[in-house]
Protein backbone atom coordinates (compact mmCIF):
# COMPACT_ATOMS: atom_id res chain seq x y z
CA UNK A 1 0.00 0.00 0.00
CA UNK A 2 1.31 3.43 -0.94
CA UNK A 3 1.81 6.20 1.60
CA UNK A 4 -0.52 9.18 1.58
CA UNK A 5 -0.32 11.13 -1.66
CA UNK A 6 0.16 14.38 0.17
CA UNK A 7 3.73 13.33 1.01
CA UNK A 8 4.83 13.25 -2.65
CA UNK A 9 2.53 15.86 -4.17
CA UNK A 10 4.28 19.04 -5.37
CA UNK A 11 3.73 21.94 -2.98
CA UNK A 12 0.92 24.11 -4.37
CA UNK A 13 1.78 27.67 -5.30
CA UNK A 14 -0.02 30.44 -3.35
CA UNK A 15 -3.17 31.54 -5.18
CA UNK A 16 -2.87 34.50 -7.54
CA UNK A 17 -4.52 37.64 -6.17
CA UNK A 18 -7.39 37.36 -8.67
CA UNK A 19 -8.16 33.88 -7.32
CA UNK A 20 -8.75 35.00 -3.74
CA UNK A 21 -12.48 35.64 -4.12
CA UNK A 22 -12.87 32.27 -5.83
CA UNK A 23 -11.04 30.50 -3.00
CA UNK A 24 -13.31 32.16 -0.45
CA UNK A 25 -16.46 31.10 -2.34
CA UNK A 26 -15.17 27.56 -2.67
CA UNK A 27 -13.90 27.01 0.87
CA UNK A 28 -16.28 29.15 2.97
CA UNK A 29 -18.87 26.37 3.41
CA UNK A 30 -16.25 24.19 5.11
CA UNK A 31 -14.91 26.91 7.43
CA UNK A 32 -15.85 27.68 10.99
CA UNK A 33 -17.98 30.79 11.48
CA UNK A 34 -15.05 32.83 12.76
CA UNK A 35 -12.88 31.84 9.79
CA UNK A 36 -15.76 32.65 7.43
CA UNK A 37 -15.88 36.18 8.86
CA UNK A 38 -12.18 36.65 8.18
CA UNK A 39 -12.36 35.19 4.66
CA UNK A 40 -15.44 37.14 3.64
CA UNK A 41 -14.04 40.37 5.05
CA UNK A 42 -10.76 40.18 3.13
CA UNK A 43 -12.56 39.21 -0.08
CA UNK A 44 -15.08 42.07 0.17
CA UNK A 45 -12.56 44.77 1.16
CA UNK A 46 -9.06 43.81 0.00
CA UNK A 47 -7.78 47.39 0.05
CA UNK A 48 -8.89 48.04 3.61
CA UNK A 49 -7.66 44.70 4.92
CA UNK A 50 -4.30 45.01 3.18
CA UNK A 51 -3.57 47.97 5.44
CA UNK A 52 -4.30 46.02 8.62
CA UNK A 53 -1.89 44.05 10.78
CA UNK A 54 -2.89 40.59 11.88
CA UNK A 55 -4.07 42.14 15.16
CA UNK A 56 -6.06 44.78 13.33
CA UNK A 57 -7.85 42.25 11.13
CA UNK A 58 -8.61 40.08 14.15
CA UNK A 59 -10.18 43.07 15.89
CA UNK A 60 -12.16 44.09 12.81
CA UNK A 61 -13.64 40.60 12.40
CA UNK A 62 -14.12 39.91 16.10
CA UNK A 63 -11.81 36.89 15.96
CA UNK A 64 -8.30 36.06 17.17
CA UNK A 65 -4.87 36.40 15.58
CA UNK A 66 -4.65 32.61 15.44
CA UNK A 67 -7.91 32.47 13.48
CA UNK A 68 -6.61 35.03 11.00
CA UNK A 69 -3.43 33.00 10.46
CA UNK A 70 -5.36 29.73 10.12
CA UNK A 71 -7.69 31.33 7.58
CA UNK A 72 -4.72 32.63 5.58
CA UNK A 73 -3.24 29.15 5.43
CA UNK A 74 -6.54 27.53 4.50
CA UNK A 75 -6.84 29.98 1.61
CA UNK A 76 -3.45 28.79 0.38
CA UNK A 77 -1.04 31.39 1.75
CA UNK A 78 1.92 30.42 3.98
CA UNK A 79 1.07 33.18 6.44
CA UNK A 80 -0.79 36.43 6.95
CA UNK A 81 2.02 38.48 5.41
CA UNK A 82 1.56 36.61 2.13
CA UNK A 83 -2.19 37.16 2.28
CA UNK A 84 -1.67 40.91 2.81
CA UNK A 85 0.53 41.08 -0.28
CA UNK A 86 -2.16 39.30 -2.31
CA UNK A 87 -4.81 41.67 -0.94
CA UNK A 88 -2.75 44.70 -1.94
CA UNK A 89 -2.29 43.31 -5.45
CA UNK A 90 -6.01 42.49 -5.72
CA UNK A 91 -6.91 46.01 -4.58
CA UNK A 92 -4.66 47.44 -7.28
CA UNK A 93 -6.35 45.25 -9.91
CA UNK A 94 -9.77 46.38 -8.77
CA UNK A 95 -8.73 50.01 -8.86
CA UNK A 96 -7.61 49.49 -12.45
CA UNK A 97 -11.02 48.12 -13.41
CA UNK A 98 -10.43 44.43 -12.83
CA UNK A 99 -12.84 43.92 -9.96
CA UNK A 100 -14.77 40.65 -10.09
CA UNK A 101 -18.41 40.95 -11.08
CA UNK A 102 -21.10 40.19 -8.52
CA UNK A 103 -24.29 38.72 -9.89
CA UNK A 104 -27.68 38.04 -8.38
CA UNK A 105 -29.18 34.61 -7.90
CA UNK A 106 -31.76 33.43 -10.41
CA UNK A 107 -35.29 33.90 -9.13
CA UNK A 108 -38.30 31.78 -10.04
CA UNK A 109 -40.03 34.79 -11.62
CA UNK A 110 -37.04 35.98 -13.67
CA UNK A 111 -37.68 36.45 -17.38
CA UNK A 112 -35.71 34.27 -19.78
CA UNK A 113 -33.81 37.39 -20.82
CA UNK A 114 -32.64 37.83 -17.22
CA UNK A 115 -31.88 34.11 -16.90
CA UNK A 116 -29.65 34.19 -19.98
CA UNK A 117 -27.82 37.29 -18.75
CA UNK A 118 -27.32 35.96 -15.21
CA UNK A 119 -26.20 32.51 -16.34
CA UNK A 120 -23.77 33.98 -18.85
CA UNK A 121 -22.25 36.22 -16.20
CA UNK A 122 -22.01 33.39 -13.67
CA UNK A 123 -20.40 31.07 -16.23
CA UNK A 124 -17.84 33.72 -17.17
CA UNK A 125 -16.99 34.36 -13.53
CA UNK A 126 -16.74 30.64 -12.80
CA UNK A 127 -14.31 30.11 -15.68
CA UNK A 128 -12.24 33.14 -14.69
CA UNK A 129 -12.07 31.96 -11.07
CA UNK A 130 -11.01 28.46 -12.09
CA UNK A 131 -8.33 29.74 -14.45
CA UNK A 132 -6.96 32.06 -11.79
CA UNK A 133 -6.87 29.37 -9.12
CA UNK A 134 -5.54 26.50 -11.24
CA UNK A 135 -2.10 25.37 -10.07
CA UNK A 136 -0.06 25.14 -13.28
CA UNK A 137 2.61 22.99 -11.61
CA UNK A 138 0.01 20.38 -10.71
CA UNK A 139 -1.55 20.71 -14.17
CA UNK A 140 1.77 20.13 -15.94
CA UNK A 141 2.46 17.06 -13.82
CA UNK A 142 -1.00 15.66 -14.54
CA UNK A 143 -0.54 16.27 -18.29
CA UNK A 144 2.81 14.46 -18.25
CA UNK A 145 1.26 11.49 -16.44
CA UNK A 146 -1.64 11.24 -18.89
CA UNK A 147 0.60 11.62 -21.94
CA UNK A 148 2.76 8.70 -20.87
CA UNK A 149 0.03 6.47 -19.46
CA UNK A 150 -0.40 2.87 -20.57
CA UNK A 151 -4.06 3.11 -19.61
CA UNK A 152 -6.35 5.82 -18.23
CA UNK A 153 -9.44 5.24 -16.10
CA UNK A 154 -11.81 8.12 -15.27
CA UNK A 155 -14.28 8.02 -12.37
CA UNK A 156 -17.28 10.32 -11.92
CA UNK A 157 -20.93 10.13 -10.90
CA UNK A 158 -23.83 12.10 -12.37
CA UNK A 159 -22.79 15.35 -14.05
CA UNK A 160 -19.15 14.64 -13.23
CA UNK A 161 -19.39 11.42 -15.23
CA UNK A 162 -20.54 13.41 -18.26
CA UNK A 163 -17.40 15.53 -17.91
CA UNK A 164 -15.33 12.37 -17.61
CA UNK A 165 -16.87 10.95 -20.77
CA UNK A 166 -15.99 14.16 -22.58
CA UNK A 167 -12.33 13.76 -21.59
CA UNK A 168 -12.26 10.09 -22.54
CA UNK A 169 -13.71 10.76 -25.99
CA UNK A 170 -11.04 13.37 -26.62
CA UNK A 171 -8.21 11.10 -25.44
CA UNK A 172 -9.46 8.21 -27.58
CA UNK A 173 -9.31 10.42 -30.66
CA UNK A 174 -5.59 11.00 -30.17
CA UNK A 175 -4.84 7.32 -29.73
CA UNK A 176 -4.77 6.91 -25.94
CA UNK A 177 -6.46 4.02 -24.14
CA UNK A 178 -9.05 5.55 -21.84
CA UNK A 179 -12.29 4.47 -20.15
CA UNK A 180 -14.97 6.38 -18.23
CA UNK A 181 -16.68 4.45 -15.44
CA UNK A 182 -20.09 5.51 -14.13
CA UNK A 183 -20.96 2.24 -12.40
CA UNK A 184 -19.17 2.30 -9.00
CA UNK A 185 -18.84 -1.49 -8.85
CA UNK A 186 -17.30 -1.67 -12.31
CA UNK A 187 -15.02 1.23 -11.44
CA UNK A 188 -13.62 -0.60 -8.41
CA UNK A 189 -13.16 -3.92 -10.21
CA UNK A 190 -11.28 -2.12 -12.98
CA UNK A 191 -9.22 -0.14 -10.48
CA UNK A 192 -7.93 -3.43 -9.05
CA UNK A 193 -6.19 -4.01 -12.39
CA UNK A 194 -4.39 -0.66 -12.37
CA UNK A 195 -0.60 -0.70 -12.08
CA UNK A 196 2.40 1.62 -12.12
CA UNK A 197 2.33 3.43 -15.45
CA UNK A 198 -1.47 3.69 -15.44
CA UNK A 199 -3.42 6.82 -14.53
CA UNK A 200 -6.68 7.05 -12.58
CA UNK A 201 -8.54 10.37 -12.68
CA UNK A 202 -11.44 11.17 -10.36
CA UNK A 203 -13.92 14.01 -10.81
CA UNK A 204 -15.94 15.10 -7.78
CA UNK A 205 -16.98 18.63 -6.92
CA UNK A 206 -17.57 17.86 -3.24
CA UNK A 207 -14.37 15.85 -2.79
CA UNK A 208 -16.25 13.34 -0.69
CA UNK A 209 -18.30 11.24 -3.13
CA UNK A 210 -17.75 7.69 -1.90
CA UNK A 211 -18.41 6.08 -5.30
CA UNK A 212 -15.55 8.15 -6.74
CA UNK A 213 -13.16 8.03 -3.81
CA UNK A 214 -13.24 4.23 -3.50
CA UNK A 215 -11.97 3.36 -7.01
CA UNK A 216 -9.35 6.12 -6.82
CA UNK A 217 -8.12 4.71 -3.51
CA UNK A 218 -7.91 1.23 -4.99
CA UNK A 219 -6.01 2.49 -8.04
CA UNK A 220 -3.72 4.50 -5.75
CA UNK A 221 -2.99 1.44 -3.60
CA UNK A 222 -2.13 -0.57 -6.72
CA UNK A 223 0.49 1.92 -7.84
CA UNK A 224 -1.35 3.98 -10.45
CA UNK A 225 -0.72 7.71 -10.72
CA UNK A 226 -3.85 9.44 -9.45
CA UNK A 227 -5.40 12.80 -10.33
CA UNK A 228 -8.39 14.54 -8.73
CA UNK A 229 -10.47 17.32 -10.26
CA UNK A 230 -12.40 18.77 -7.34
CA UNK A 231 -13.84 21.92 -5.86
CA UNK A 232 -12.76 20.82 -2.39
CA UNK A 233 -8.97 20.32 -2.37
CA UNK A 234 -9.19 19.68 1.38
CA UNK A 235 -11.73 16.88 0.93
CA UNK A 236 -11.19 13.17 1.48
CA UNK A 237 -10.33 12.68 -2.21
CA UNK A 238 -7.04 14.53 -1.64
CA UNK A 239 -5.69 11.67 0.47
CA UNK A 240 -5.50 9.45 -2.62
CA UNK A 241 -4.55 11.99 -5.30
CA UNK A 242 -0.98 12.54 -6.48
CA UNK A 243 -2.13 15.70 -8.24
CA UNK A 244 -5.08 17.95 -7.44
CA UNK A 245 -6.70 20.31 -9.93
CA UNK A 246 -9.02 22.68 -8.12
CA UNK A 247 -12.19 23.98 -9.73
CA UNK A 248 -14.30 26.94 -8.76
CA UNK A 249 -18.05 27.16 -8.73
CA UNK A 250 -20.72 29.82 -8.96
CA UNK A 251 -22.95 30.43 -5.98
CA UNK A 252 -25.43 27.61 -5.51
CA UNK A 253 -29.11 28.44 -5.43
CA UNK A 254 -32.44 26.62 -5.54
CA UNK A 255 -32.58 26.78 -9.34
CA UNK A 256 -28.83 26.39 -9.91
CA UNK A 257 -27.45 23.36 -8.07
CA UNK A 258 -23.74 22.67 -7.65
CA UNK A 259 -23.88 20.09 -10.45
CA UNK A 260 -24.55 22.87 -12.96
CA UNK A 261 -21.97 25.39 -11.82
CA UNK A 262 -19.24 22.84 -11.12
CA UNK A 263 -19.61 21.28 -14.58
CA UNK A 264 -18.49 24.50 -16.26
CA UNK A 265 -15.19 24.68 -14.39
CA UNK A 266 -14.63 20.92 -14.69
CA UNK A 267 -14.94 21.15 -18.47
CA UNK A 268 -12.34 23.92 -18.55
CA UNK A 269 -9.87 21.77 -16.61
CA UNK A 270 -10.61 18.77 -18.85
CA UNK A 271 -9.94 20.87 -21.95
CA UNK A 272 -6.66 22.12 -20.46
CA UNK A 273 -5.61 18.54 -19.80
CA UNK A 274 -6.50 17.41 -23.30
CA UNK A 275 -4.72 20.27 -25.05
CA UNK A 276 -1.66 19.74 -22.87
CA UNK A 277 -1.58 16.03 -23.70
CA UNK A 278 -2.13 16.69 -27.41
CA UNK A 279 0.78 19.14 -27.40
CA UNK A 280 3.11 16.67 -25.69
CA UNK A 281 2.14 13.84 -28.03
CA UNK A 282 1.70 15.94 -31.17
CA UNK A 283 3.62 13.61 -33.50
CA UNK A 284 1.13 10.81 -32.83
CA UNK A 285 -1.87 12.90 -31.79
CA UNK A 286 -2.11 14.94 -35.01
CA UNK A 287 -2.29 11.92 -37.36
CA UNK A 288 -4.78 10.23 -35.02
CA UNK A 289 -7.04 13.29 -35.04
CA UNK A 290 -6.84 13.53 -38.82
CA UNK A 291 -7.76 9.87 -39.15
CA UNK A 292 -10.77 10.26 -36.87
CA UNK A 293 -11.98 13.30 -38.81
CA UNK A 294 -11.64 11.44 -42.10
CA UNK A 295 -13.45 8.41 -40.74
CA UNK A 296 -16.47 10.56 -39.84
CA UNK A 297 -16.36 13.01 -42.76
CA UNK A 298 -18.97 11.12 -44.83
CA UNK A 299 -21.46 11.46 -41.98
CA UNK A 300 -21.31 15.24 -42.18
CA UNK A 301 -21.43 15.67 -45.96
CA UNK A 302 -24.38 17.65 -47.45
CA UNK A 303 -25.36 14.61 -49.52
CA UNK A 304 -25.58 12.40 -46.43
CA UNK A 305 -27.62 15.01 -44.54
CA UNK A 306 -30.27 15.06 -47.25
CA UNK A 307 -31.11 11.40 -46.77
Amino acid sequence: MRDAAVETRPAPAPPAPAALAAKVRTLAPTMTRSMQRVAETVASDPAGCAALTVTGLAERTGTSEATVVRTSRLLGYPGYRDLRLALAALAAQQAAGGAPAVTADIAVDDSLVDVVAKLAQEEQQCLADTAAALDVTQLEAAVAALAGARRIDVYGIGASNLVGQDLVQKLLRIGLIAHAHADPHLAVTNAVQMRTGDVALAITHSGRTTDVIEPLRVAFDHGATTIAITGRPDGEIASYADYILTTSTARESELRPAAMSSRTSQLLVVDCLFIGVAQRTYETAAPALSASYEALAHRHSPRNNQR
